[in-house]
């Protein structure tokens, strides 16, 4: 039975890099893979870009309203149309910014589609508040991998605090796209506690 995997990290982990070197070894093997990503990532629009520079254009954007199994099944059939090759594998970059519901069709994929699904995102928000689609994740993928980076202490990261130009904040919508004045360090959680002043979630979360 094909799964439903869960790769994540904070961010700067080489989760995107990770996805990316997934997508070679496939392909490397004469397979067909699909990338996909939600269209709230509007880091380069339609591609998956890593942060050592690698870029490629992905096959799917899923809409915040897509019915994910459905589009997967047009795009499976359009590549046997085309090609007479079968989709060996989905891969979703910035999983956390898809729907629950979406989430559990990356499972139908699997269960019911006979498809492998690897699927690479972060666990929590800038305020430690878990996405809604990783929250799903971790409930019913059937793998769980944690891509580890380290924090400017040197300790393990986890949490991805918002910065506003050299200003860490702690307050404001849940998804803001890092680029510009918007940026993320990857921090521990002592690290994160010293900038947050001990808070860990905002006030009536």
């Amino acid at each position: 039975m094909a799964k439903l995997y869960f790769r994540y990290g904070a961010m700067n982990s080489g989760k995107s890099t990770a996805l990316l070197q997934a997508a070679y070894n496939y392909e490397e093997r004469g397979q067909r893979v699909l990338l996909a990503k939600p269209g709230i990532d509007t880091k380069g629009d339609d591609e998956i870009v890593s942060r050592l520079g690698v870029t490629r254009r992905v096959d799917v954007v899923f809409g915040p309203g897509d019915d994910v199994l459905d589009v997967f099944r047009s795009r499976r059939r359009e590549v046997h149309d085309a090609t007479g090759s079968d989709i060996a594998c989905l891969l979703v970059d910035e999983v956390q910014f898809l729907t629950p519901e979406q989430v559990d069709d990356l499972l139908r994929i699997a269960i019911v589609e006979g498809v492998p699904v690897l699927a690479y995102g972060i666990r929590t928000d800038f305020r430690t508040m878990a996405f809604p689609g990783s929250r799903r994740l971790l409930e019913i993928a059937h793998s769980l991998e944690e891509l580890k980076t380290i924090c400017r202490c040197g300790r393990k990261a986890v949490f991805n605090p918002r910065k506003i130009g050299d200003r860490f904040v702690f307050d404001g919508d849940q998804v803001a796209i890092d680029g510009g004045e918007v940026t993320y360090e990857s921090l521990c959680g002592a690290c994160y506690l010293a900038e947050s002043g001990g808070q860990l979630s905002p006030a009536g979360a």
